[in-house]
């Protein structure tokens, strides 16, 4: 059987794991290497200033207190017992799309597996921002998440993906989404998203985050998807390069 390496960025002891898991061991040997708690945001972060440890919750099972990034490297690299067929980061409790992505622990574990030779996953359930009503229900699109990247994992490790490509899920709240659209990342824009506070002795300081996002709409981005109810497949490519911007200012820059 095939293996495969599980991780995320919610922690080792996330639901969405747990759930990710489970459905997965059903194609595959299934391996979880993620993080000892959350580590959402921290992008494509490497641990280099201090020792990683590794500690075996369960069969199967470890705990780095590290990041996604970390997770990864070292599940290839050491505690898998060999190098595995694919790798799947999630289920993420929230959306990744648009500019989100460069920040995502989850897409950074998915980048990494590809960066390795490994085809790989991200995926994340769209879920409202936290407040009083959302915290007390149970997320509405979790096992219809699990039910598609089950069958997402079987085409990968079947067909495979074009060379240094990664696929990013973005799935909707919802008990039954409206079907697959293949998507393009959208834009999102952060208003106000520096909060200034002052502590109890009067001093400042900030939190990143609580603004108002806004989006570029379009009729294939992922954000158009999932407001319409879809499961949004993006294919992000690791070659940044600009080659239009290269070209143009090979022609008309003299340097």
């Amino acid at each position: 059987m095939p293996v495969i390496l599980v991780t995320n960025d919610d922690g080792v002891y996330s639901e969405g794991i747990a759930v990710l898991s489970n459905a997965l061991r059903h194609i595959g040997n299934v391996y979880i290497v993620a993080p000892e708690r959350e580590q959402s945001a921290v992008g494509h972060a490497l641990t280099l200033h201090r020792p990683l440890k590794s500690e075996k919750v369960n069969k199967r099972v470890y705990s780095i207190n590290g990041t996604p990034t970390d997770c990864v490297i070292l599940g290839v690299n050491r505690l898998l017992p060999r190098k595995p067929n694919i790798i799947v980061s999630g289920i993420n409790n929230g959306g990744n799309m648009g500019d989100d992505i460069t920040y995502s622990g989850t897409v950074a574990a998915a980048i990494e597996g590809t960066f390795l030779g490994i085809p790989s996953i991200a995926v994340s359930l769209v879920v409202e921002p936290l407040n009083s009503e959302s915290r007390r229900r149970k997320p509405s699109g979790l096992r219809e998440a699990v039910r598609f990247i089950k069958r997402l994992t079987s085409i990968v490790l079947k067909d495979g993906l074009p060379p240094d490509t990664l696929l990013n899920v973005n799935v909707p709240d919802i008990p039954k989404s409206k079907g697959i659209k293949l998507t393009r990342q959208g834009k999102r824009v952060y208003d106000n998203s520096i909060q200034e506070m002052l502590d109890p002795r009067g001093r400042k300081h900030y939190w990143i985050g609580g603004g108002t996002p806004l989006w570029h709409t379009g009729e294939d981005t992922d954000f158009e998807a999932i407001r319409k109810g879809f499961i949004s497949v993006t294919p992000i490519h690791l070659d940044l390069t600009n080659y239009r911007a290269l070209e143009y200012m090979r022609n008309k820059w003299k340097i």
